[in-house]
């Protein structure tokens, strides 16, 4: 079919159409059939896959579909075609870490949020596209709403699948802002969770900061991923994980919000600060208070501590990092990016006693956004600063998403604006283990500015 005749990207939401299933209006391998039809329609432009076990999946649909007739299915999820970042490791495919170095490596063994999923039912179409390490050297993939635009990253591959249709959701990461930049870019649905939220065992991502990310279709969906893996295997060890229903939290109206600027605002287009100044108003016209910098001192204070979010969480990364990329030099530095090489140059010299301060900051900052909870009951802000630019050399600028991940708190891009035909994520930033509020906040905001649109 030519480029031109092709369909645009289109969400493929799994809960609301299981919803037919137990009454028999469809069911999960016919709905796994046109994920694969969308499959062959769109990998060849994109490229969102390292690679796929179809027949499995197909076996796996099978099932699913004789537990929802059964009227036993094992979760709501059960049947749903999901990605997983190939940096997060799976029994029956290689985990490459987006590098030539791991080419064909496997662990023989599921990721802890994999193993949860398969025992939910979800239908694991295939690996995902990563940048190499989860870094910054991208890997080919293309954007679905333009083929000549990077779809972000790190988690490349797992946004352009769920904007393409061919998944429902995929699993992701994010240690700075690897799950809503590409989120907002590709024009689905990001959520990185709280710190600890999500059992990471298994994944290759696993900074202070690094978190397991979901891209979606819809944000029922994304909850459902989040809910199921942490029903079965928790958050990582010695924390409480996830805590929320068993459903996607009712939304629930803000009675005050923070906007936020940082320091990504510098680079933002003028577009962008404009659908969100646009969304801010109506907001203001639905009865919501908006408090700023220019209006709270509690707003200035945390703008004020995140000047410098981007260097002291790269400098956190930079020294956990070390020991893993110092191995890697030592193995074949020739199969190795200059991009990786430079960063293990770069923190070359940390000392632990720069590290030891550099948490210090970081729980400086953390503090300082806890204590805008007593005035607002969740931040806003941009989730890029435009739409995905052009080129696949970069997965774009990723400043606007990193606040969330110094602070370790959860934040969600909902696809609402777009720029030039590109889309554009609103960023929701809730607080520390308080995910399912972030989530009923973000539900509303977004039944509330999409019915406007």
């Amino acid at each position: 079919m030519p480029a031109s005749e092709q369909a645009s990207p289109l969400l493929r939401p799994y809960l609301a159409a299981a919803k037919g299933f137990a009454a028999g209006a469809a069911t999960p391998r016919q709905f796994l059939e046109r994920s694969l039809e969308l499959f062959e329609l769109w990998e060849p432009r994109i490229g969102a896959f390292v690679c796929t076990n179809l027949p499995a999946a197909r076996a796996a649909a099978d099932k699913s579909t004789e537990r929802w007739r059964a009227g036993q299915p094992l979760s709501p999820i059960d049947g749903m075609p999901v990605g997983i970042k190939d940096i997060i490791e799976t029994v029956d495919m290689p985990t490459e870490m987006g590098s030539p170095l791991f080419a064909g490596w496997r662990s023989e063994k599921d990721a802890a949020n994999v193993r949860a999923l398969r025992e939910a039912g979800a239908v694991i179409l295939g690996k995902t596209v990563t940048t190499e390490f989860a870094a910054s050297e991208p890997r080919g993939t293309r954007n679905p709403w333009n083929t000549a635009h990077t779809p972000g990253g790190s988690s490349s591959g797992s946004a352009a699948s769920v904007a393409a249709g061919i998944a429902s959701a995929a699993l992701g990461t994010q240690v700075i802002g690897s799950t809503i930049r590409p989120a907002s870019f590709c024009g689905c649905f990001g959520f990185k969770p709280s710190v600890n939220a999500l059992n990471r065992e298994g994944c290759h991502d696993y900074q202070s900061q690094s978190c397991t990310g979901i891209l979606a279709a819809s944000l029922e969906d994304t909850w459902q991923i989040a809910h199921e893996i942490v029903a079965r295997i928790g958050g990582d060890a010695g924390t409480p994980g996830l805590q929320g229903p068993d459903a996607l939290p009712q939304e629930r109206k803000p009675r005050r919000l923070a906007v936020l600027e940082t320091a990504g605002w510098e680079s933002a287009s003028s577009a962008a600060k404009d659908r969100l100044n646009e969304a801010v108003a109506r907001l203001k016209n639905d009865g919501i208070e908006i408090r700023s910098r220019q209006n709270d001192d509690k707003v200035a204070a945390l703008e004020t501590a995140l000047l410098n979010a981007a260097e002291l969480s790269h400098r956190c990364n930079g020294w956990e990092t070390r020991w893993f990329l110092r191995s890697l030099r030592d193995r074949d530095a020739s199969k190795l990016s200059r991009a990786i090489l430079n960063r293990a140059q770069k923190y070359e010299d940390m000392t632990l006693a720069d590290h030891r301060a550099d948490l210090r900051e970081r729980a400086r900052v953390r503090a300082v956004h806890a204590e805008l909870a007593e005035a607002c009951d969740a931040s806003i802000t941009l989730a890029a600063p435009g739409g995905a630019p052009e080129g696949l050399a970069s997965t774009g600028n990723g400043e606007l998403a990193i606040p969330a991940s110094l602070l370790g708190v959860p934040a969600l891009s909902l696809p609402l604006f777009q720029i030039d035909n590109m889309p554009l994520g609103l960023q929701v930033i809730g607080y520390f283990n308080r995910d399912a509020d972030a989530f009923a906040i973000a539900s509303w905001i977004f039944a509330s500015l999409a019915s406007e649109r």
